[in-house]
């Protein structure tokens, strides 16, 4: 949850409990007895059957040589790019200016760019930094803190010679809680830091009241620092934080390496039989891929698919519950409600269902021996949305079908720690893909950008276009997607001005060889 600050905001958020309690008998015809939510209003949605069926039929039946699979997997060539994140060692301020605390919201990955922007604040302000807080996902609902989900020893090692941490303040600053800046306002709380910020700004609005208190608070904190006009060192030490410092505690490294090995491991004999392993012409591919999987990033939640307004081909009712879900969450005021379906998938601004991932998967030249990950929460319409994606690629693996209930135990129920063994194993794996933008795309775009590891990007335009058109034949269909992802398999793209850091390290954080 969010800090509080003010009378109108606890009245407000009073209003909106009242109102969240008396929805069923407003709008009974959304629920069931007891005021219980229908099916069609917030549980799993069953899904459609296939909507491409020609091309379905067409990729089931796909064939790939050698040689074109000896270019789908093979890594890429060098770019002429290194990382680059150690900065010019300057010496510390022999005394901090004070403490600095941030209270961070948002998921796994946004809270990991505020850690990165708060360690460079801290810089700027010569300040020691404290452990950052990260707060309630309001989603999710992961109360895990900093030290559940990040090595925080190695942390402090790793940034030792470029700013001050310490894991809890002093007891003379005890009382700078959370607890404390969500009872009234505090003279030590900044909370006016604009998007975006620049460092002349926290030097002119923070850096008096760390001299005059020991101490300020900034909340919120979510993309509070610029990219622009910062020096190449600041620049730097972002990068080193994000790519270096961030290290994920042992037991979710742990987790991740098992399902690595798994995924690394030859297939069982059901899993052979199911995908014809071993067919004649096939072992030379089987052979020369041993060892090698994908993961596919699949981000295809209610929320998304709700705020998207596209037609997922579920018809009337499908539509009708994704609307009264629209108007429940964000009271109808959704910018994509204004455009028609195929004005949307036109301008790529449709999330990608499994059953396309899957054809997009399959006209890339993944064939049905192709070891993948699945990292996703949960997905809208649960088994029966992925069935086609499943039937494409019966060795798909997720979690739960790699690990036992035992081995996923310290991290089951908990979001964050989720998305960071996915995450973990998405940087060992030999490619990565996801459905749609978002954060953790960004995060792992930038993050294997910067390792120089294949990433395919979809075009999210292109594929809505040929997805529309329904008469399309599979070989069609499979020049289309190759001849438009031939420059979105990880080739390094520049930062542009307003553009973060961790999505584009390159030029600031990479320098050429």
């Amino acid at each position: 949850m969010k800090l509080n600050f003010s009378g109108s905001h606890s009245q407000s958020h009073t209003i909106a409990g009242l109102f969240l309690l008396l929805l069923p008998l407003l709008l009974p015809n959304l629920f069931g007895p007891l005021g219980r939510a229908s099916p069609s209003m917030f549980s799993e949605w069953n899904a459609p059957k296939p909507r491409h069926m020609d091309l379905l039929r067409g990729a089931l039946q796909r064939q790939t040589s050698v040689q074109q699979q000896s270019r789908l997997w093979s890594p890429l060539a060098n770019q002429g790019w290194k990382p680059c994140a150690e900065t010019t060692k300057v010496p510390l301020p022999e005394k901090s200016r004070g403490y600095i605390q941030v209270f961070l919201d948002g998921g796994l990955n946004q809270q990991k760019m505020g850690i990165c922007d708060a360690v460079a604040v801290a810089k700027i302000l010569n300040a020691t930094l404290v452990i950052p807080h990260l707060e309630v996902n309001p989603v999710w609902q992961d109360s895990s803190s900093f030290t559940e989900i990040f090595d925080v020893d190695h942390f402090i090692d790793v940034l030792r010679d470029e700013v001050s941490i310490v894991k809890d303040l002093p007891s003379e600053y005890s009382w700078s809680t959370r607890e404390y800046y969500g009872t009234g306002i505090r003279a030590t709380r900044i909370k006016t830091a604009p998007v975006h910020a620049t460092a002349n700004w926290y030097l002119e609005n923070v850096l008096p009241v760390l001299e005059s208190n020991g101490i300020a608070a900034i909340a919120p904190f979510s993309h509070r620092l610029t990219f622009e006009n910062l020096p190449a060192n600041l620049q730097r030490l972002r990068c080193k934080v994000n790519f270096q410092a961030l290290a994920f505690v042992p037991h979710i490294r742990a987790l991740g390496d098992t399902l690595v090995n798994r995924l690394r491991s030859s297939p069982n004999k059901n899993q052979a039989a199911q995908t014809k392993y071993l067919l004649l012409g096939r072992d030379q591919i089987g052979k020369q891929n041993a060892g090698k999987f994908v993961v596919l990033h699949l981000r295809f939640d209610k929320d998304m698919a709700a705020h998207s307004a596209c037609d997922f081909g579920g018809g009337k009712a499908e539509k009708l519950a994704l609307a009264k879900y629209r108007q429940v969450l964000w009271q109808g005021r959704v910018l994509n409600s204004q455009f028609t379906d195929e004005e949307l998938r036109n301008q790529g601004r449709c999330p990608l269902t499994p059953e396309e991932i899957g054809l997009l998967l399959a006209a890339l030249g993944f064939d049905n021996n192709t070891r993948l990950y699945l990292a996703s929460h949960k997905v809208y319409g649960g088994e029966a949305r992925i069935s086609t994606l499943r039937k494409l690629f019966p060795l798909m693996e997720d979690k739960k079908s790699l690990a036992s209930v035992e081995e996923r135990a310290k991290v089951e129920g908990k979001a964050s720690l989720l998305a960071a063994v996915d995450y973990y194993v998405s940087m060992q794996s030999n490619i990565f893909i996801s459905a749609s933008p978002g954060n953790m795309h960004n995060a792992l775009v930038g993050h294997r950008a910067y390792m120089n590891l294949k990433t395919i990007r979809p075009n999210m335009a292109l594929l809505g276009q040929l997805f529309l058109n329904k008469s399309m034949e599979w070989s069609e269909f499979q020049r289309a997607v190759l001849d438009g992802h031939k420059n979105r398999q990880g080739q390094i793209r520049l930062r542009k001005e307003k553009q973060s850091i961790y999505t584009y390290p390159a030029p600031d954080c990479m320098c050429q060889t």
